[in-house]
C-alpha cells in the first residue's frame, strides 16, 4: 500500500481500532413490528360507537420496563434472557395498541399525548402485571384495561391473561413475535369488551 492510499484510509482505521477497542460485544436487540397483512397483525374488526381513541401510556412492572427481554423459570424465578427489546416495551406496546386498536376498529387510534385538535373520544388505559415468556412455551402478557368515554358510553373495564405460543426454538426473535401477537390479541379484546 503506498503512502498515499495509507493516508487516505487513515480516519476508517482509527474508527475500526477504536470499536475494536471498546470491547464487548454487539448488543443484540429484538423487535416485530406489525404490519398491515403480516401474520401477527389482527385480522379481527369489531364495531366501535368512538370515532377516536387515545391510548395512555401503558405502564408495567419495573422488571419489564427495562430493555431487557425477561424470562420465567420453572422454579418462578424472573430473570433476564440477555438479549435487548429494540425499544422501551412501555413505549412499544403503546404504540402497537394504537395501531393494532385502529387496524381492529377503524376509528382514528393515536398514542398520548394525543396529537389532534378535537379530544379523543375515549381514553384506553393498560396496566399490565405480566409480561416475559413463561416455562409453558408462551410469551404472558397479563394486567388490566380501563376505557373513559370524554362525553358519552360508559365506563368499562376488564382484567386480560394472554398467553401467546412460542414456536420455533422460542429465542428472542421468537419471543417477539409472540409478544407482537399477544398485543394483537389485547387489542381485540379491549375492542370487544370496552369499545363498544
Amino acid at each position: 500500500m503506498t503512502l498515499a492510499a495509507l493516508v487516505r484510509h487513515l480516519p476508517t482505521m482509527f474508527v475500526l481500532l477504536f470499536v475494536a477497542g471498546c470491547g464487548g460485544e454487539v448488543e443484540s436487540r429484538y423487535g416485530e413490528p406489525v404490519r398491515p397483512g403480516s401474520a401477527s397483525a389482527p385480522g379481527e374488526r369489531v364495531y366501535t360507537a368512538y370515532h377516536s381513541i387515545e391510548v395512555v401510556a401503558v405502564t408495567m412492572p419495573s422488571y419489564a420496563a427495562n430493555e431487557e427481554i425477561y424470562v420465567k423459570s420453572t422454579s418462578g424465578a424472573i430473570s433476564p434472557l440477555g438479549p435487548l427489546w429494540t425499544d422501551l416495551p412501555e413505549r412499544a406496546v403503546t404504540l402497537q395498541l394504537a395501531r393494532d386498536l385502529r387496524t381492529v376498529t377503524g376509528a382514528l387510534a393515536a398514542p398520548e399525548p394525543w396529537p389532534f385538535v378535537e379530544p379523543a373520544d375515549a381514553r384506553v388505559d393498560v396496566r399490565i402485571e405480566e409480561f416475559l415468556a413463561v416455562p409453558t412455551g408462551s410469551f404472558r402478557m397479563s394486567g388490566q384495561f380501563f376505557v373513559a368515554p370524554e362525553v358519552e358510553g360508559r365506563n368499562r373495564s376488564g382484567q386480560f391473561s394472554i398467553d401467546a405460543p412460542l414456536t420455533g426454538d422460542g429465542g428472542p426473535a421468537e419471543i417477539a413475535r409472540a409478544r407482537s401477537r399477544a398485543v394483537s390479541k389485547l387489542a381485540v379484546e379491549i375492542a370487544r369488551n370496552g369499545l363498544r
